[in-house]
């Protein structure tokens, strides 16, 4: 009974630890309260498979690659930093055509189609850090500019911003983390119109061993309209169930991912991994 005891404490000694030194939560896409580290930078790169991807805009329906998912952070403070986060290439193998109000601007004669993922700038202050009887808080912003086009069906060509709050507390070997917050999302089939709708997250990490998670979330989000929402700006989640393998500044992490609406991939799989390094002197 003393060595299982023993083992629960080291792991969520552990799990403490690693969730203040790794700010983000690769494979989830929740994000933690907790920020990288002065004049450190955090790097992620994966490759993700979704399954019946859905385009609704420009009609596209297929299997999805995304190949070479990058995200850096970069700890500007002890309470802040600055976020870069895209993709390198994404990859349709269209299996399925339908009317959409943006079908007309394809340029894709083939069974496939691919473009560069757009990017999203943004940032992440935590104003409450984590003690025994509180949970740590932070607000992230962030903007997605409009890289991808719509003549490949994979873009939208609209520039959308997001806030919202962050939340987490860890208790004995378990995180809890939360996120609630809005996005506008701009129209693609109208200069003039946006649709404002909610964010939200929970995820759950568990320190089975010193080193290895197991992390489980649901993320999305919802329309907030009585009415259809704009096309491309539907509601969306996903659930997502892995791990995470550190060791030293180095996090590998593989996922299975479930759609929960119509508009989802119906199942997918992720991988990548995370390092961590100092990179400058904060003076």
């Amino acid at each position: 009974m003393v060595r299982v005891m023993r083992r629960v404490v080291v792991a969520g000694l552990m799990l403490t630890v690693s969730a203040t030194a790794w700010a983000q939560s690769r494979p989830l896409v929740t994000e933690d309260p907790e920020t990288v580290g002065p004049g450190q930078i955090l790097l992620e790169a994966g490759i993700d498979y979704a399954h019946e991807a859905v385009f609704p805009a420009s009609g596209l329906q297929g299997t999805l690659w995304r190949m070479g998912t990058l995200g850096l952070s970069f700890g500007v403070s002890s309470i802040a930093e600055i976020q870069l986060d895209g993709g390198l290439r994404n990859r349709l193998a269209i299996k399925n055509r339908f009317a959409a109000p943006l079908d007309q601007m394809l340029t894709v004669a083939g069974d496939s189609t691919g473009d560069v993922e757009d990017v999203t700038i943004g940032a992440k202050i935590r104003f409450l850090s984590e003690t025994e009887g509180r949970p740590s808080m932070a607000l992230r912003f962030a903007t997605k500019l409009p890289n991808a086009g719509n003549e490949s069906g994979l873009g939208l060509d609209t520039t959308d911003f997001a806030f919202g709050l962050a939340v987490a507390k860890t208790v004995q070997s378990v995180r809890v983390v939360g996120n609630a917050g809005f996005a506008i999302l701009g129209d693609p089939t109208r200069g003039d119109r946006q649709n404002d709708v909610l964010t939200y997250g929970v995820s759950v990490a568990r320190a089975m061993a010193p080193g290895f998670e197991v992390v489980a979330e649901v993320n999305g989000r919802a329309n907030t309209r009585s009415s259809n929402a704009p096309v491309g700006t539907e509601s969306r989640s996903m659930v997502r169930v892995g791990s995470r393998f550190t060791r030293g500044p180095v996090r590998l992490d593989g996922a299975l991912l479930l759609g929960i609406t119509e508009r989802d991939p119906t199942w997918g799989v992720s991988a990548g991994l995370t390092w961590v390094f100092n990179a400058f002197r904060i003076s």
